[in-house]
Protein backbone atom coordinates (compact mmCIF):
# COMPACT_ATOMS: atom_id res chain seq x y z
CA UNK A 1 0.00 0.00 0.00
CA UNK A 2 1.43 3.38 -1.01
CA UNK A 3 1.73 6.39 1.26
CA UNK A 4 -1.30 8.14 -0.23
CA UNK A 5 -3.42 4.98 0.04
CA UNK A 6 -2.89 4.87 3.79
CA UNK A 7 -4.17 8.40 4.42
CA UNK A 8 -7.65 9.29 5.60
CA UNK A 9 -9.96 11.54 3.60
CA UNK A 10 -9.24 14.41 5.99
CA UNK A 11 -5.48 13.91 5.54
CA UNK A 12 -5.82 13.74 1.74
CA UNK A 13 -7.99 16.87 1.74
CA UNK A 14 -5.54 18.86 3.84
CA UNK A 15 -2.45 17.59 2.02
CA UNK A 16 -3.97 18.41 -1.38
CA UNK A 17 -4.95 21.90 -0.26
CA UNK A 18 -1.51 22.48 1.25
CA UNK A 19 0.14 21.53 -2.04
CA UNK A 20 1.87 18.39 -0.72
CA UNK A 21 0.48 16.39 -3.66
CA UNK A 22 -1.93 16.91 -6.53
CA UNK A 23 -5.39 15.46 -6.99
CA UNK A 24 -4.12 13.57 -10.02
CA UNK A 25 -1.41 11.92 -7.89
CA UNK A 26 -4.13 10.82 -5.43
CA UNK A 27 -6.32 9.40 -8.21
CA UNK A 28 -3.37 7.60 -9.82
CA UNK A 29 -2.41 6.03 -6.49
CA UNK A 30 -5.90 4.67 -5.88
CA UNK A 31 -6.41 3.59 -9.51
CA UNK A 32 -3.18 1.59 -9.19
CA UNK A 33 -4.39 0.03 -5.93
CA UNK A 34 -7.71 -0.94 -7.54
CA UNK A 35 -5.87 -2.65 -10.40
CA UNK A 36 -3.47 -4.41 -8.02
CA UNK A 37 -6.31 -5.64 -5.79
CA UNK A 38 -8.42 -7.45 -8.41
CA UNK A 39 -7.86 -10.74 -6.59
CA UNK A 40 -10.14 -9.44 -3.84
CA UNK A 41 -13.01 -8.96 -6.36
CA UNK A 42 -14.12 -5.80 -4.55
CA UNK A 43 -14.88 -3.87 -7.74
CA UNK A 44 -17.22 -5.11 -10.47
CA UNK A 45 -16.52 -2.08 -12.68
CA UNK A 46 -13.39 0.09 -12.67
CA UNK A 47 -13.64 3.69 -13.87
CA UNK A 48 -10.08 5.08 -13.68
CA UNK A 49 -10.88 7.64 -16.38
CA UNK A 50 -13.67 9.14 -14.25
CA UNK A 51 -11.39 9.36 -11.22
CA UNK A 52 -8.70 11.11 -13.28
CA UNK A 53 -11.20 13.50 -14.88
CA UNK A 54 -12.47 14.57 -11.47
CA UNK A 55 -8.88 14.89 -10.24
CA UNK A 56 -7.90 17.15 -13.13
CA UNK A 57 -10.98 19.28 -12.43
CA UNK A 58 -9.92 19.47 -8.77
CA UNK A 59 -6.38 20.56 -9.69
CA UNK A 60 -7.82 23.31 -11.92
CA UNK A 61 -10.25 24.35 -9.18
CA UNK A 62 -7.39 24.60 -6.72
CA UNK A 63 -5.48 26.86 -9.10
CA UNK A 64 -8.53 29.12 -9.47
CA UNK A 65 -9.45 29.02 -5.77
CA UNK A 66 -12.80 27.31 -6.36
CA UNK A 67 -12.38 24.12 -4.37
CA UNK A 68 -15.39 22.05 -3.32
CA UNK A 69 -15.67 20.04 -0.07
CA UNK A 70 -14.50 16.77 -1.67
CA UNK A 71 -12.25 18.13 -4.42
CA UNK A 72 -9.38 15.72 -4.97
CA UNK A 73 -11.05 12.76 -3.19
CA UNK A 74 -11.78 9.60 -5.24
CA UNK A 75 -14.47 7.27 -3.90
CA UNK A 76 -15.86 3.82 -4.57
CA UNK A 77 -19.62 3.56 -5.17
CA UNK A 78 -21.63 0.50 -4.14
CA UNK A 79 -23.26 -1.09 -7.16
CA UNK A 80 -26.74 -0.54 -5.70
CA UNK A 81 -26.45 3.16 -6.67
CA UNK A 82 -27.44 4.00 -10.24
CA UNK A 83 -24.61 5.87 -11.94
CA UNK A 84 -25.20 7.58 -15.26
CA UNK A 85 -23.69 5.67 -18.17
CA UNK A 86 -21.88 3.19 -15.90
CA UNK A 87 -22.99 -0.41 -15.33
CA UNK A 88 -25.29 -0.69 -12.30
CA UNK A 89 -26.06 -4.35 -11.70
CA UNK A 90 -26.85 -4.67 -7.95
CA UNK A 91 -24.76 -7.82 -7.99
CA UNK A 92 -27.39 -9.56 -10.13
CA UNK A 93 -27.44 -11.20 -13.55
CA UNK A 94 -30.88 -9.77 -14.17
CA UNK A 95 -29.41 -6.25 -14.46
CA UNK A 96 -26.25 -7.29 -16.31
CA UNK A 97 -25.26 -4.57 -18.74
CA UNK A 98 -27.77 -2.03 -17.38
CA UNK A 99 -26.38 1.50 -17.79
CA UNK A 100 -28.78 3.96 -16.16
CA UNK A 101 -29.46 7.20 -18.07
CA UNK A 102 -29.54 9.02 -14.73
CA UNK A 103 -27.53 9.45 -11.51
CA UNK A 104 -28.73 8.56 -8.02
CA UNK A 105 -29.17 11.58 -5.78
CA UNK A 106 -26.53 10.44 -3.28
CA UNK A 107 -23.80 9.68 -5.84
CA UNK A 108 -24.78 12.90 -7.63
CA UNK A 109 -24.37 14.83 -4.37
CA UNK A 110 -20.87 13.38 -3.97
CA UNK A 111 -19.95 14.34 -7.53
CA UNK A 112 -21.27 17.85 -7.03
CA UNK A 113 -19.09 18.04 -3.91
CA UNK A 114 -16.07 17.37 -6.14
CA UNK A 115 -15.50 13.63 -5.56
CA UNK A 116 -14.32 11.32 -8.34
CA UNK A 117 -15.43 7.73 -8.87
CA UNK A 118 -12.96 4.85 -8.82
CA UNK A 119 -15.55 2.26 -9.81
CA UNK A 120 -18.59 0.24 -8.73
CA UNK A 121 -18.29 -2.03 -5.73
CA UNK A 122 -19.34 -5.66 -5.54
CA UNK A 123 -22.19 -6.59 -3.21
CA UNK A 124 -24.65 -9.30 -2.29
CA UNK A 125 -27.34 -9.64 -4.98
CA UNK A 126 -29.92 -6.89 -4.41
CA UNK A 127 -28.25 -6.36 -1.00
CA UNK A 128 -29.63 -9.68 0.23
CA UNK A 129 -26.86 -11.33 2.22
CA UNK A 130 -24.41 -11.00 5.08
CA UNK A 131 -21.26 -12.41 3.47
CA UNK A 132 -21.16 -11.08 -0.11
CA UNK A 133 -21.48 -14.67 -1.34
CA UNK A 134 -24.81 -14.14 -3.12
CA UNK A 135 -23.27 -11.79 -5.72
CA UNK A 136 -23.65 -13.07 -9.27
CA UNK A 137 -20.14 -11.76 -9.89
CA UNK A 138 -18.44 -13.91 -7.27
CA UNK A 139 -17.73 -13.28 -3.60
CA UNK A 140 -15.53 -10.50 -2.33
CA UNK A 141 -12.52 -11.78 -0.40
CA UNK A 142 -11.61 -9.95 2.78
CA UNK A 143 -8.10 -8.50 2.87
CA UNK A 144 -7.89 -9.84 6.45
CA UNK A 145 -6.59 -13.31 7.25
CA UNK A 146 -6.53 -15.32 10.44
CA UNK A 147 -3.22 -15.42 12.28
CA UNK A 148 -3.15 -19.24 12.32
CA UNK A 149 -1.39 -19.44 8.96
CA UNK A 150 -4.34 -21.18 7.26
CA UNK A 151 -4.81 -18.49 4.59
CA UNK A 152 -8.52 -19.39 4.44
CA UNK A 153 -10.53 -16.87 2.42
CA UNK A 154 -12.74 -14.83 4.75
CA UNK A 155 -15.87 -12.83 4.10
CA UNK A 156 -15.73 -9.02 4.38
CA UNK A 157 -19.39 -9.16 5.47
CA UNK A 158 -22.40 -8.06 3.49
CA UNK A 159 -24.12 -6.72 1.72
CA UNK A 160 -21.63 -3.83 1.40
CA UNK A 161 -18.70 -6.27 1.31
CA UNK A 162 -16.96 -4.75 -1.70
CA UNK A 163 -17.21 -1.32 -0.08
CA UNK A 164 -15.70 -2.57 3.19
CA UNK A 165 -12.90 -4.52 1.51
CA UNK A 166 -11.96 -1.56 -0.71
CA UNK A 167 -11.44 0.76 2.27
CA UNK A 168 -9.65 -1.85 4.39
CA UNK A 169 -7.29 -2.72 1.51
CA UNK A 170 -6.47 0.91 0.65
CA UNK A 171 -8.34 0.72 -2.68
CA UNK A 172 -10.54 3.69 -1.76
CA UNK A 173 -10.29 6.30 1.01
CA UNK A 174 -14.06 6.20 1.41
CA UNK A 175 -17.10 4.54 -0.14
CA UNK A 176 -20.85 4.51 -0.20
CA UNK A 177 -22.80 1.70 1.39
CA UNK A 178 -26.43 0.92 2.02
CA UNK A 179 -27.93 -0.56 5.15
CA UNK A 180 -31.26 -2.39 5.31
CA UNK A 181 -30.59 -4.60 8.34
CA UNK A 182 -26.89 -4.04 9.08
CA UNK A 183 -25.26 -3.97 5.64
CA UNK A 184 -23.00 -1.02 6.47
CA UNK A 185 -22.28 -1.82 10.10
CA UNK A 186 -21.52 -5.57 9.96
CA UNK A 187 -19.01 -5.30 7.05
CA UNK A 188 -17.39 -2.31 8.76
CA UNK A 189 -16.93 -4.41 11.91
CA UNK A 190 -15.56 -7.40 9.94
CA UNK A 191 -12.91 -5.28 8.19
CA UNK A 192 -11.79 -2.89 10.93
CA UNK A 193 -13.25 0.30 9.46
CA UNK A 194 -16.03 2.72 10.47
CA UNK A 195 -19.52 2.91 8.96
CA UNK A 196 -22.65 4.86 9.81
CA UNK A 197 -26.28 4.28 8.93
CA UNK A 198 -27.99 7.66 9.41
CA UNK A 199 -31.59 8.20 10.44
CA UNK A 200 -34.06 6.85 7.88
CA UNK A 201 -34.72 9.71 5.45
CA UNK A 202 -31.41 11.59 5.94
CA UNK A 203 -30.09 10.38 2.57
CA UNK A 204 -32.28 10.19 -0.49
CA UNK A 205 -33.16 6.71 -1.76
CA UNK A 206 -33.83 8.04 -5.28
CA UNK A 207 -31.69 6.14 -7.76
CA UNK A 208 -30.76 3.42 -5.26
CA UNK A 209 -32.19 0.09 -6.39
CA UNK A 210 -34.82 -0.86 -3.83
CA UNK A 211 -34.63 -3.92 -1.59
CA UNK A 212 -36.97 -3.09 1.33
CA UNK A 213 -38.17 0.48 0.95
CA UNK A 214 -39.12 1.15 4.58
CA UNK A 215 -35.65 0.04 5.75
CA UNK A 216 -33.13 0.93 3.01
CA UNK A 217 -30.78 3.78 3.90
CA UNK A 218 -27.52 4.99 2.36
CA UNK A 219 -24.47 5.87 4.42
CA UNK A 220 -20.69 6.23 4.25
CA UNK A 221 -17.90 3.81 5.18
CA UNK A 222 -14.36 5.04 5.76
CA UNK A 223 -11.23 4.64 7.85
CA UNK A 224 -12.41 6.66 10.81
CA UNK A 225 -15.22 8.64 12.39
CA UNK A 226 -14.11 12.02 10.99
CA UNK A 227 -14.13 10.71 7.42
CA UNK A 228 -17.64 9.33 7.91
CA UNK A 229 -18.78 12.75 9.14
CA UNK A 230 -17.21 14.42 6.08
CA UNK A 231 -18.84 12.03 3.63
CA UNK A 232 -22.25 12.02 5.33
CA UNK A 233 -22.42 15.82 5.10
CA UNK A 234 -21.97 15.54 1.33
CA UNK A 235 -24.39 12.63 0.89
CA UNK A 236 -27.32 13.83 3.02
CA UNK A 237 -30.01 16.38 2.26
CA UNK A 238 -33.62 16.82 1.25
CA UNK A 239 -34.65 15.39 -2.12
CA UNK A 240 -38.16 16.13 -3.47
CA UNK A 241 -37.85 13.04 -5.69
CA UNK A 242 -37.95 10.79 -2.58
CA UNK A 243 -41.20 10.96 -0.60
CA UNK A 244 -39.43 9.64 2.51
CA UNK A 245 -36.61 12.23 2.37
CA UNK A 246 -36.45 14.46 5.45
CA UNK A 247 -36.77 18.16 4.68
CA UNK A 248 -34.25 19.27 7.28
CA UNK A 249 -30.95 21.18 7.17
CA UNK A 250 -27.80 19.04 7.02
CA UNK A 251 -25.82 19.53 10.26
CA UNK A 252 -22.09 20.24 10.19
CA UNK A 253 -21.17 16.91 11.72
CA UNK A 254 -17.41 17.23 11.21
CA UNK A 255 -17.25 20.65 12.88
CA UNK A 256 -19.36 19.31 15.76
CA UNK A 257 -17.09 16.37 16.57
CA UNK A 258 -16.15 16.11 20.24
CA UNK A 259 -15.03 13.11 22.27
CA UNK A 260 -16.01 14.80 25.56
CA UNK A 261 -19.04 12.80 26.75
CA UNK A 262 -19.52 14.48 30.11
CA UNK A 263 -23.22 14.87 30.75
CA UNK A 264 -24.13 11.99 28.43
CA UNK A 265 -25.73 8.74 29.55
CA UNK A 266 -25.08 5.47 27.73
CA UNK A 267 -27.59 2.64 27.90
CA UNK A 268 -26.53 -1.02 27.96
CA UNK A 269 -29.45 -3.28 26.96
CA UNK A 270 -29.57 -6.32 29.21
CA UNK A 271 -31.29 -8.44 26.53
CA UNK A 272 -28.21 -8.22 24.28
CA UNK A 273 -26.24 -10.58 26.54
CA UNK A 274 -27.14 -13.51 24.31
CA UNK A 275 -26.28 -17.14 25.08
CA UNK A 276 -23.72 -18.59 22.70
CA UNK A 277 -22.02 -15.31 21.85
CA UNK A 278 -18.23 -15.76 22.14
CA UNK A 279 -16.59 -14.41 25.29
CA UNK A 280 -14.41 -12.15 23.13
CA UNK A 281 -17.51 -10.28 21.91
CA UNK A 282 -18.68 -9.63 25.47
CA UNK A 283 -15.13 -8.66 26.47
CA UNK A 284 -14.84 -6.00 23.73
CA UNK A 285 -18.30 -4.75 24.72
CA UNK A 286 -17.15 -4.38 28.34
CA UNK A 287 -14.03 -2.53 27.17
CA UNK A 288 -16.25 -0.18 25.18
CA UNK A 289 -18.28 0.55 28.30
CA UNK A 290 -15.10 1.47 30.18
CA UNK A 291 -13.89 3.69 27.32
CA UNK A 292 -17.17 5.63 27.33
CA UNK A 293 -16.99 6.02 31.12
CA UNK A 294 -13.43 7.31 30.70
CA UNK A 295 -14.77 9.89 28.23
CA UNK A 296 -17.11 11.20 30.91
CA UNK A 297 -20.32 9.30 30.18
CA UNK A 298 -22.56 7.72 32.79
CA UNK A 299 -23.56 4.13 32.03
CA UNK A 300 -26.95 2.64 32.95
CA UNK A 301 -28.64 -0.68 32.26
CA UNK A 302 -31.72 -0.44 30.05
CA UNK A 303 -34.26 -2.90 28.71
CA UNK A 304 -35.33 -3.49 25.11
CA UNK A 305 -37.79 -6.34 25.82
CA UNK A 306 -38.95 -6.94 22.25
CA UNK A 307 -35.41 -7.29 20.88
CA UNK A 308 -35.81 -11.08 20.72
CA UNK A 309 -38.53 -10.61 18.10
CA UNK A 310 -36.53 -8.21 15.92
CA UNK A 311 -34.87 -10.77 13.66
CA UNK A 312 -38.05 -12.74 12.75
CA UNK A 313 -39.89 -9.43 12.33
CA UNK A 314 -37.22 -8.19 9.94
CA UNK A 315 -37.29 -11.43 7.95
CA UNK A 316 -41.02 -10.99 7.37
CA UNK A 317 -41.09 -7.27 6.54
CA UNK A 318 -37.95 -7.11 4.39
CA UNK A 319 -38.82 -10.10 2.13
CA UNK A 320 -42.40 -8.82 1.82
CA UNK A 321 -41.18 -5.47 0.53
CA UNK A 322 -38.58 -7.18 -1.65
CA UNK A 323 -41.17 -9.41 -3.30
CA UNK A 324 -43.10 -6.29 -4.28
CA UNK A 325 -40.08 -4.21 -5.35
CA UNK A 326 -38.51 -6.98 -7.44
CA UNK A 327 -41.72 -7.68 -9.38
CA UNK A 328 -40.55 -5.05 -11.88
CA UNK A 329 -37.72 -7.25 -13.14
CA UNK A 330 -39.59 -9.17 -15.79
CA UNK A 331 -37.41 -8.88 -18.89
CA UNK A 332 -39.66 -6.31 -20.55
CA UNK A 333 -38.07 -2.92 -19.94
CA UNK A 334 -34.41 -3.48 -19.10
CA UNK A 335 -31.85 -6.08 -18.10
CA UNK A 336 -31.89 -9.77 -18.88
CA UNK A 337 -34.58 -11.31 -21.13
CA UNK A 338 -34.99 -15.06 -21.66
CA UNK A 339 -37.52 -16.02 -24.34
CA UNK A 340 -38.17 -19.78 -24.59
CA UNK A 341 -38.85 -20.90 -28.17
CA UNK A 342 -42.59 -20.89 -28.76
CA UNK A 343 -43.25 -19.53 -25.30
CA UNK A 344 -45.82 -16.83 -24.49
CA UNK A 345 -45.43 -13.72 -22.31
CA UNK A 346 -45.85 -15.67 -19.08
CA UNK A 347 -43.16 -18.11 -20.17
CA UNK A 348 -40.80 -15.21 -20.89
CA UNK A 349 -41.46 -13.74 -17.40
CA UNK A 350 -40.80 -17.10 -15.74
CA UNK A 351 -37.68 -17.90 -17.75
CA UNK A 352 -36.21 -14.42 -17.24
CA UNK A 353 -36.69 -14.43 -13.47
CA UNK A 354 -35.51 -18.04 -13.13
CA UNK A 355 -32.31 -17.27 -15.00
CA UNK A 356 -31.75 -13.77 -13.63
CA UNK A 357 -32.23 -14.18 -9.89
CA UNK A 358 -29.91 -16.14 -7.59
CA UNK A 359 -31.02 -18.63 -4.94
CA UNK A 360 -31.11 -16.19 -1.99
CA UNK A 361 -33.17 -13.62 -3.91
CA UNK A 362 -35.61 -16.33 -5.00
CA UNK A 363 -35.86 -17.55 -1.39
CA UNK A 364 -36.74 -14.07 -0.11
CA UNK A 365 -39.20 -13.39 -2.93
CA UNK A 366 -41.01 -16.64 -2.06
CA UNK A 367 -41.03 -15.83 1.66
CA UNK A 368 -42.31 -12.33 0.91
CA UNK A 369 -44.99 -13.52 -1.48
CA UNK A 370 -46.15 -16.08 1.08
CA UNK A 371 -46.46 -13.63 3.99
CA UNK A 372 -48.37 -11.19 1.76
CA UNK A 373 -50.74 -13.80 0.37
CA UNK A 374 -54.46 -13.89 1.21
CA UNK A 375 -55.01 -15.89 4.35
CA UNK A 376 -51.52 -15.30 5.74
CA UNK A 377 -51.22 -11.50 5.49
CA UNK A 378 -52.66 -10.81 8.96
CA UNK A 379 -50.94 -13.81 10.54
CA UNK A 380 -47.49 -12.68 9.42
CA UNK A 381 -47.17 -9.23 7.83
CA UNK A 382 -49.70 -7.36 9.96
CA UNK A 383 -48.38 -9.00 13.13
CA UNK A 384 -44.79 -8.13 12.16
CA UNK A 385 -45.75 -4.49 11.67
CA UNK A 386 -47.29 -4.47 15.15
CA UNK A 387 -44.12 -5.94 16.65
CA UNK A 388 -42.07 -3.33 14.76
CA UNK A 389 -44.13 -0.65 16.53
CA UNK A 390 -43.35 -2.29 19.89
CA UNK A 391 -39.62 -2.35 19.07
CA UNK A 392 -39.73 1.37 18.21
CA UNK A 393 -41.56 2.00 21.48
CA UNK A 394 -38.85 0.11 23.39
CA UNK A 395 -36.23 2.49 22.00
CA UNK A 396 -38.35 5.56 22.76
CA UNK A 397 -38.72 4.45 26.38
CA UNK A 398 -35.02 3.60 26.64
CA UNK A 399 -34.03 7.04 25.38
CA UNK A 400 -35.97 8.57 28.28
CA UNK A 401 -33.14 7.20 30.45
CA UNK A 402 -30.11 7.51 28.16
CA UNK A 403 -28.70 9.49 25.24
CA UNK A 404 -27.26 6.60 23.25
CA UNK A 405 -26.93 2.82 23.37
CA UNK A 406 -23.80 0.67 23.12
CA UNK A 407 -23.79 -2.97 21.91
CA UNK A 408 -21.47 -5.23 19.90
CA UNK A 409 -21.90 -4.81 16.13
CA UNK A 410 -21.96 -8.51 15.27
CA UNK A 411 -22.00 -11.76 17.27
CA UNK A 412 -18.69 -12.93 15.79
CA UNK A 413 -15.65 -11.84 13.83
CA UNK A 414 -15.46 -12.51 10.08
CA UNK A 415 -16.07 -16.14 9.13
CA UNK A 416 -14.75 -18.19 6.23
CA UNK A 417 -16.36 -18.10 2.80
CA UNK A 418 -18.70 -21.06 2.48
CA UNK A 419 -18.94 -21.73 6.22
CA UNK A 420 -22.56 -20.55 6.58
CA UNK A 421 -24.04 -20.62 3.08
CA UNK A 422 -25.74 -23.97 3.67
CA UNK A 423 -27.55 -22.67 6.77
CA UNK A 424 -29.56 -19.48 6.02
CA UNK A 425 -30.70 -19.14 9.65
CA UNK A 426 -27.09 -19.10 10.92
CA UNK A 427 -26.32 -16.46 8.29
CA UNK A 428 -29.33 -14.33 9.30
CA UNK A 429 -28.13 -14.34 12.95
CA UNK A 430 -25.24 -12.10 11.87
CA UNK A 431 -27.68 -9.20 11.90
CA UNK A 432 -29.06 -9.86 15.40
CA UNK A 433 -27.55 -6.70 16.96
CA UNK A 434 -28.02 -4.45 13.90
CA UNK A 435 -31.60 -5.16 12.88
CA UNK A 436 -33.47 -3.49 15.80
CA UNK A 437 -32.09 -0.02 14.96
CA UNK A 438 -33.03 -0.56 11.31
CA UNK A 439 -36.61 -1.46 12.21
CA UNK A 440 -36.80 1.70 14.34
CA UNK A 441 -35.20 3.92 11.68
CA UNK A 442 -32.54 5.10 14.12
CA UNK A 443 -28.97 6.25 13.35
CA UNK A 444 -26.30 3.68 14.22
CA UNK A 445 -22.55 3.44 13.80
CA UNK A 446 -19.91 0.71 13.95
CA UNK A 447 -16.41 1.61 15.07
CA UNK A 448 -13.43 -0.78 15.48
CA UNK A 449 -12.81 -1.90 19.06
CA UNK A 450 -9.98 -4.41 18.79
CA UNK A 451 -8.94 -7.82 17.50
CA UNK A 452 -10.06 -11.29 18.51
CA UNK A 453 -7.72 -14.17 19.28
CA UNK A 454 -7.40 -14.96 15.57
CA UNK A 455 -6.26 -11.42 14.78
CA UNK A 456 -9.57 -10.36 13.20
CA UNK A 457 -11.36 -7.04 13.84
CA UNK A 458 -14.31 -6.70 16.21
CA UNK A 459 -16.69 -3.74 16.12
CA UNK A 460 -18.63 -1.74 18.68
CA UNK A 461 -22.11 -0.49 17.81
CA UNK A 462 -23.65 2.81 18.87
CA UNK A 463 -27.36 3.58 18.43
CA UNK A 464 -28.66 7.13 18.78
CA UNK A 465 -31.93 8.97 19.03
CA UNK A 466 -33.64 9.85 15.77
CA UNK A 467 -31.63 12.59 13.98
CA UNK A 468 -28.81 12.44 16.57
CA UNK A 469 -26.02 11.39 14.23
CA UNK A 470 -23.78 13.83 16.08
CA UNK A 471 -24.23 11.94 19.33
CA UNK A 472 -23.09 8.59 17.93
CA UNK A 473 -20.27 10.17 15.92
CA UNK A 474 -18.97 11.81 19.10
CA UNK A 475 -19.21 8.59 21.10
CA UNK A 476 -17.56 6.75 18.23
CA UNK A 477 -14.73 9.27 18.29
CA UNK A 478 -14.33 8.72 22.04
CA UNK A 479 -14.01 4.95 21.47
CA UNK A 480 -11.69 5.46 18.51
CA UNK A 481 -9.30 7.61 20.56
CA UNK A 482 -9.18 5.11 23.40
CA UNK A 483 -9.12 1.89 21.37
CA UNK A 484 -6.18 3.14 19.32
CA UNK A 485 -7.15 0.71 16.57
CA UNK A 486 -4.45 1.08 13.92
CA UNK A 487 -4.28 -2.51 12.71
CA UNK A 488 -4.29 -3.10 8.97
CA UNK A 489 -4.39 -6.31 6.95
CA UNK A 490 -1.20 -7.55 5.34
CA UNK A 491 -0.75 -6.59 1.70
CA UNK A 492 -0.76 -10.26 0.53
CA UNK A 493 -2.86 -9.68 -2.62
CA UNK A 494 -0.62 -7.10 -4.33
Amino acid sequence: MGELNSKTIAQLREGFRAGEFTAREIAEAFNAAVAAGRELNAYTVETPELALAAADAADKAKASGELKPLSGIPLGIKDLFCTEGVDSTTGSKILAGFKPPYESTVSGNLKHAGAGMLGKLNMDEFAMGSSNETSAYGPVISPWRRNDGSNAALTPGGSSGGSAAAVAAGMAPGVTGTDTGGSIRQPAAFTGITGIKPTYGRCSRWGIVSFASSLDQAGPMARDVRDCAILLEAMAGFDPKDATSLNLPVPQWEAGLSSDLRGKTVGIPKEYRIDGVPDEINAIWDRGIEWLKDAGAEVVEISLPHTKYALPTYYIIAPAEASSNLARYDGVRYGLRESPPGGNLDAMYAATRAAGFGAEVKRRIMIGTYVLSAGFYDAYFTKAQKVRTLIKRDFAQAFERCDLILTPTAPSAAFGLGEKMSDPLAMYLNDVFAVPASLAGLPALSVPGGLDGQGLPLGLHLIGRELDEQGILNAGLAIEERAGFNHRPGNWWA
